[in-house]
């Protein structure tokens, strides 16, 4: 039927914008598993149209639905059930077609929702530093281009972390920075840059608090 194939096409639509919205925040928790910091940004270019694939998603989702309800309504009225397979009733076909549908529609919440949740895909790197003199605790702020979204924060926070010396390391994509406190006895800013740079994002400036 014509509004079956129209509705698996919008269902499958809906699978690839729900993908492709939250690819710019897969990415880099697939740089972690990987091995790959590098290519953490590399998508980073699709955040600004992020709202408009979340909108086709749930557009396309909704048209899907609203074919299946409307071919659930047609059935029951009993004016298809000759076009269909042998051996196969209506609703039993409906009743699978709409499984499918609520399987790519589940599928399709989780990918939207993963930058909210994408922070559990990252390891503890935070260690206990033992701190000898205060004054060689050092805060700098590293202003940084290329993050959107808190996948991209926890991207940094774990590269930065894996340096010794790091006491605190607070990301933000919101505000484009970083800001650290390091043992500048142990570690150093220039180590740190190469740390945030090393995942795809740069760092453009920074400033000592």
């Amino acid at each position: 039927m014509n509004m079956e194939k129209s509705s698996n096409t919008a269902a499958y639509t809906g699978i690839i914008s729900a993908i492709a919205a939250s690819i710019c925040c897969m990415t880099p928790v697939l740089a972690l598993i990987a091995g790959t910091s590098g290519i953490a940004s590399t998508f980073s270019w699709i955040e600004p149209f992020r709202p408009y694939l979340i909108g086709l998603t749930i557009l396309v989702l909704g048209f899907a639905w609203y074919q299946k309800l409307k071919s659930q309504k047609e059935i029951d009225c009993e004016c298809e059930t000759d076009d269909l397979p042998a051996g196969k009733t209506g609703k039993t076909k409906l009743i699978q077609s709409k499984t499918f549908l609520g399987i790519v529609t589940a599928f399709a919440i989780v990918m939207l929702a993963f930058p909210y949740y994408s922070g559990i895909f990252y390891p503890n790197t935070e260690k206990q530093i033992i701190l000898v003199d205060k004054s060689d605790i050092k805060t700098t702020e590293f202003k940084i281009s290329g993050m959107t979204c808190a996948s991209c924060e926890e991207h940094v926070n774990h590269e930065v972390n894996k340096l010794n010396g790091i006491v605190n390391s607070k990301t933000s994509y919101e505000k484009g920075n970083a800001i650290i406190e390091f043992d500048k006895t142990k570690t150093n800013e220039m180590e740190i840059e190469k740390a945030i740079n090393s995942t795809g994002y740069k760092v453009t400036d920074k400033e000592e608090n």
